[in-house]
């Protein structure tokens, strides 16, 4: 049996949503160091606490990134923000796999209404696959983008789980 190790990087797409709040941060804090230059320099204390705040926890949340690391039937999840803080999301056994297709998939119909965590870049619908597994009792549906040697290796360790089409 050969060992397969897969490791994919996929950059999530900024939404529209994202981008503005980033540039209202932004303005915000340009308001207030004007403010205190002009009104009170109090305010300045108020502006580097702002800052401070969306330097170190909303501007890098908005900037992310997911690592799949997939070796010999175990996948692991992990986000990346800024480039600069990694966090491990979860962990995946080939032998808690329910079932794996793409996306759009008949084969996932009684699914729909389950929660899905969406691990993708949302722009590369193609390579979109659903996995749903079921650990102790509890069921984790999550949407992730795969290359083929993953679902290859996927298949041959649990053929009737894994749907390609």
């Amino acid at each position: 049996m050969s060992d397969l190790y897969q490791e994919i990087l996929v950059k999530k797409e900024m939404t529209l949503g994202k981008k503005l709040l980033k540039v209202g941060i932004i303005a915000l804090l340009v308001l207030l160091v004007l403010a205190a230059m002009f009104l009170n320099p109090l305010i300045l204390a108020l502006a580097i606490a702002v800052g401070f705040v969306a330097y170190m926890f909303l501007i890098p949340r908005l900037d992310v990134e997911y690592e799949y690391l997939y070796v010999n039937g175990e996948l692991d999840i992990d986000v990346i923000y800024s480039r600069q803080k990694r966090k491990k999301v979860a962990s995946y056994d080939v032998e808690t796999l329910e079932v794996i297709a793409p996306a759009k998939s008949h084969a996932l119909d009684s699914y729909r209404s389950e929660k899905i965590k969406d691990y993708t870049s949302g722009k590369n619908e193609k390579n979109e696959y659903i996995a749903v597994y079921n650990k102790d009792g509890k069921r984790d549906v999550i949407k992730v983008e795969l290359n083929d040697a993953i679902l290859n290796d996927m298949r041959r360790m649990a053929p009737r789980k894994v749907n390609l089409m």
